[in-house]
């Protein structure tokens, strides 16, 4: 087996075979103990191991982990093994709780057959990892493959980790021709890794979380799923994440000032540092996953429509599906009316609920380190993100 040589980079071995997808696939069966071993010898990743455990000298940490690690052979025995504990505790620590209404595959005809997952985006780690663990909870085979933004891969163990917890690589900040290779790529591995490799795929409807939690699906990432085959081979299905507490809604608000003070920031690393940690680690309420029927089943309806409009007619309907789907929670019927001045939507919440969330809100500003921070449109930014989803899903017909 080749070593792995690129540190700053770190790529799977070449195993024989096809190599197209290599530089973006999660790593094979074949790969996982060596990339192991490449993540304990990396100087950054202990720093992080000693972070939870400064008590304990290297070599018994990593002697509990090279333990932990028997018997794992494939990306998905690494997730059950280390991530779904994780995961739950995260649930049990930072939530209300977690639930899957799949009702809608339960009478699929291709029930347990394998889908791509197209969903809203709330949290840049958590959205993919929750899903997860429901998957493996509500007894499918598998888990999901995870398109990831190459942004977020800060330092080489986060791409060694992600890439043993199945993400494939999602390329960002590229030319248009680079843009189209990648894309073209890309694709074809969604539709390898479905078709041959029978996983699940879960890839957000669009690049980055809307910060208005607007949710909308681009044409583009429909486009590109379309590149590498036939959509209907994808078996693609609309799926709905919604969370009663944004713990990100401050971090947004606070971007939305500074892009409006200043149009030619962008965020830092740290800024995205700061937003996983503070999406794993801070407080979501309950949190409910809802998958629509697959596409599969009206997609058909479309099939007469020039070109030109296919794909935006596809990404209309699909929009449609995903906010029928949100569950609404009280904070998002308060902050619609607070935005609108009256009480239309009081039978939906209590006083109780009104006060809880004006006090969850004053938290959440308090948060907030600006230098001229503007607390009226800081309030507005955090009430749309919370009414939104209403708006949406009344839109749908449904809300």
């Amino acid at each position: 087996m080749e070593e792995i040589k690129h540190r700053s980079d770190p790529q799977p071995p070449n195993l024989g075979g096809s190599e197209e997808f290599d530089e973006i696939r999660p790593y094979e069966a074949e790969e996982m103990k060596q990339a192991f071993e490449e993540l304990l010898n990396d100087r950054q990743f202990q720093m992080v191991l000693k972070g939870f455990a400064p008590w304990l000298p290297k070599s018994v940490r990593n002697g509990v982990l090279r333990l932990a690690f028997t018997g794992v052979k494939t990306p998905l025995d690494f997730q059950k093994r280390f991530m779904k504990p994780v995961v739950k505790y995260i649930i049990r620590k930072h939530s209300d709780g977690c639930s899957f209404d799949d009702a809608a595959l339960r009478g699929d005809a291709q029930f347990q057959e394998r889908y791509t997952f197209v969903s809203n985006h709330r949290d840049i780690v958590l959205d993919s990892a929750f899903l997860d663990v429901m998957l493996v909870d509500g007894g499918y085979p598998t888990t999901v493959e995870i398109g990831l933004g190459d942004n977020l891969l800060i330092y080489p163990w986060i791409k060694r980790l992600v890439r043993m917890n199945k993400c494939f690589i999602v390329r960002r900040g590229l030319s248009l021709r680079e843009t189209l290779a990648s894309s073209q790529t890309m694709s074809r591995y969604i539709h390898h890794a479905v078709t041959e490799k029978k996983e699940n795929v879960w890839i957000a409807q669009r690049e980055g979380r809307s910060k208005d939690s607007s949710d909308h699906t681009q044409d583009a990432v429909l486009k590109m799923m379309a590149m590498g085959g036939d959509l209907r081979e994808l078996n693609i299905v609309p799926l709905s994440i919604s969370y009663e507490f944004d713990p990100c809604d401050y971090l947004k608000a606070q971007e939305f000032q500074q892009k409006r003070d200043n149009p030619a920031f962008k965020k830092s690393r740290q800024d995205d540092l700061d937003n996983m940690r503070t999406g794993i680690f801070g407080y979501k309420g309950r949190v409910v996953y809802r998958a629509a029927p697959p596409v599969n089943t009206w997609i058909d309806e479309l099939a007469d429509l020039p070109k030109a409009n296919y794909f935006k007619a596809l990404a209309e309907r699909m929009d449609r599906e995903i906010h029928r789907g949100y569950e609404l929670f009280p904070c998002n019927y308060i902050a619609l009316d607070e935005l609108n001045g009256n009480t239309a939507n009081a039978s939906h919440y209590t006083e109780a609920d009104r006060q809880r969330f004006e006090k969850y809100l004053a938290g959440q500003l308090d948060k907030i380190q600006l230098p001229d921070k503007d607390l009226p449109y800081l309030r507005e930014r955090i009430l749309t993100m919370y009414a939104n989803p209403v708006r949406n899903k009344k839109s749908a017909g449904n809300g």
